[in-house]
Parts: structure tokens; C-alpha cells; sequence
């Protein structure tokens, strides 16, 4: 991860607000990194418009801290779901990677698609069932 590409960058920070840590955080046009470790290091990434959901949790004493852990949810399958745990500014940090999502789905071409169920599993299940029969037919 080079931070001179990075929009955004920052440290987990102890549970007092100081980036004592090895794990380090960084947003750059498209992708979002997660670094682990010391000795041996670890980078994870997620595309950014493979992100699905962004929520936001403080506990009291992260609220005292000015601190705040973002949960993301990605179609990724390696990082699948991440945390980036003891973020400062963590309002402004979780309204920017949102408004970088919805900017790298368009630029994509990319829509996150709901699935909504209308009905109790029995139902859908004699539906899901109806169709396998009607493609070996």
C-alpha cells in the first residue's frame, strides 16, 4: 500500500485513540486496503463497488475517544466482511468510502441487486422447485 495513491489513510488506534498498531487502513480511487502485522504482514483488498453494505458502531468509551468501527460488507470472497476497528473522524470516514462506492459503481457499471422474498421459505421453496423441474424438461 503507497500512500502517496491513498485518498484516505489511517492507523488503528488503541482503545485511548493512539495508532500504537501494525494494522493500517487506506482507501485509493477504487479499492479499499486492510494491512495486518509486523514481522509478517498481511494486505487485503476490496473493490470498492463490491461493497454492499457500510454501517457504523461506538461503544462509550470509543464515543469518549472521538473513535467509531466500521463494519463493511463486500461480495469479495476472500475479505468478505471486514471491520475497520478505531477509526478517528469515523462519521466523516464511513460517509466517504460510501460516496466512493456509489462513485465507483456507476464508473463501473455496477448495481448491487436485492433480493427480496414475498412470501414464507415453503413457498418459495415449491417456486425454486417448479423451475428445476421446467429446465430438465
Amino acid at each position: 500500500m503507497k500512500k502517496e495513491n491513498l485518498i484516505w489513510y489511517d492507523r488503528k488506534r488503541l482503545w485511548c485513540g493512539l495508532p500504537w498498531t501494525f494494522t493500517k487502513y487506506g482507501m485509493d480511487e477504487g479499492r479499499l486496503f486492510v494491512e495486518t502485522g509486523f514481522l509478517n504482514t498481511r494486505e487485503e483488498e476490496v473493490r470498492l463497488y463490491r461493497i454492499l453494505n457500510i454501517s457504523l458502531s461506538r461503544s462509550l468509551v470509543q464515543r469518549i475517544f472521538g473513535l467509531g468501527t466500521i463494519h463493511i460488507d463486500s461480495t469479495d470472497m476472500d475479505l468478505g466482511c471486514v471491520k475497520l476497528i478505531n477509526v478517528k473522524n469515523c462519521d466523516s470516514v464511513k460517509e466517504m468510502i460510501s460516496n466512493k462506492v456509489e462513485e465507483e459503481r456507476l464508473r463501473n457499471r455496477v448495481s448491487a441487486r436485492e433480493f427480496l422474498s414475498h412470501g414464507d421459505e415453503d413457498e418459495m421453496d415449491a417456486q425454486m422447485h417448479d423451475v428445476v423441474e421446467e429446465e430438465h424438461e
